[in-house]
């Protein structure tokens, strides 16, 4: 399997559409932070909108595009006029919910709604993803000076496609519409990483990583066999490289080290197991590495928060709705 598909077996993620936005100008969309479980997105059905939050310079969103915080931070979508956003109508088309506003400038309509996380440590996705992340599903215009007649590849058709049945389903508001909606923004996710880490220059971090080629075969090996006693020459070695030279290569896309991830891996599959099963702390830990189960406690706790016998607890308890 390649990364990406790697993270999401070991991470599946579920999504959950809040609210359709049908606004006309001016109008004014603020979210606030989100839950450690939820990474907020936006998808832009038609209109244009700016994004912003404290992570760096507003953007500009277009028909199409999708918005995601894998951080959670607080942030805006706005029509960009600085103007006093217009009264706004809450009302339901089926299942789901819809802000209207009768604003008399350019109309926008936005899909709202987050990315459900499993309950595991979730660092793997939000401390390897940017805080913001813009996917452009549609190629720019032949007129715009940046990637001027740029052609629609099969990701982003895949994309496009996926959007525009989001989009008919919440219109539709048919039996279902809502369910459905938010088993196709599961998909969602899966499909815009894809596409982001495509991108002739994707974000730096796992989206980067998964196009390095080279790499590859030690990110295998720490998603397969995550207990083996990895080292970072047995590392390089499978991708053919000198200690010094996969270190350079993993810190240029990545910032971090191999270590970390693998790190990072270990104690999510732990994590898992801990939820899913009643196998000994101790086994768990030499499961994913750890020889020592007090080492495999401190790690777990530096990392969560909690020892893994608490963590454990706190899964039982949130299965059973306590």
């Amino acid at each position: 399997m390649d990364l990406l598909s790697r993270l999401l077996a070991l991470l599946p993620v579920n999504g959950r559409v809040d609210v359709r936005c049908h606004f006309g100008a001016p109008w004014v969309i603020d979210y606030p932070a989100s839950p450690m479980s939820e990474i907020p997105y936006h998808v832009l059905l038609s209109g244009e909108a700016t994004v912003e939050d404290g992570t760096g310079a507003p953007q500009r969103l277009a028909a199409g595009d999708i918005v995601l915080f894998p951080g959670g931070d607080p942030h805006r979508l706005h029509d960009g006029s600085g103007k006093r956003a217009r009264p706004v109508v809450v009302h339901r088309i089926g299942e789901l919910l819809v802000n209207e506003s009768q604003g008399k400038g350019e109309r926008a309509d936005v899909l709202c709604g987050c990315f459900l996380l499993p309950g595991m440590p979730d660092r793997l996705l939000r401390d390897y993803l940017p805080q913001r992340l813009v996917v452009r599903s549609l190629p720019a215009p032949a007129s715009s000076a940046a990637g001027a007649g740029d052609a629609p590849t099969l990701a982003s058709t895949r994309l496009t496609r996926l959007i525009q049945l989001m989009r008919e389903e919440a219109l539709d508001g048919a039996p279902a519409s809502a369910a459905l909606i938010n088993h196709l923004s599961g998909a969602l996710f899966a499909l815009t990483l894809r596409f982001a880490s495509e991108a002739p220059e994707p974000p730096r971090g796992l989206l980067a990583l998964a196009q390095r080629s080279r790499l590859q075969p030690a990110l295998a090996a720490m998603f397969d066999a995550p207990g083996k006693p990895w080292t970072l020459p047995a590392l390089a070695e499978l991708c053919h490289m000198s200690r010094a030279t996969f270190v350079r290569h993993f810190d240029d896309a990545l910032g971090r080290s191999a270590n970390d991830v693998l790190t990072e891996i270990r104690m999510t599959l732990a994590a898992r197991k801990l939820a899913q099963s009643d196998e000994p702390v101790a086994a768990i830990g030499e499961a994913v590495g750890y020889q020592s189960e007090a080492a495999f406690q401190r790690t777990f706790k530096r990392h969560t928060g909690v020892s893994p016998a608490r963590w454990r607890a706190g899964q039982v308890k949130q299965a059973l709705g306590e």
